[in-house]
């Protein structure tokens, strides 16, 4: 797996860090997303990233499986 992610296009909503917040975070200036983990290794972590990309409003989140 492999996350990716595009700050430019990040609103900061945040929703990202409450779905998985081992793997994500926010700049605290900004709010914008920071990728903590860009290689998980496990199901359960697979599990979180996909759906804080499907929570992310602006698809700002790539997983890569």
């Amino acid at each position: 797996m492999h996350i990716e992610i595009d700050q430019d296009r990040c609103c900061a909503a945040g929703q990202c860090v409450l779905a998985a917040d081992d793997i994500f975070d926010q700049r605290d200036e900004d709010g914008v997303v920071v990728l903590l983990d860009h290689v998980p290794d496990d199901a359960d972590a697979l599990a979180r990233a996909q759906e804080a990309a499907a929570l992310c409003p602006a698809l700002a989140i790539e997983v890569h499986a």
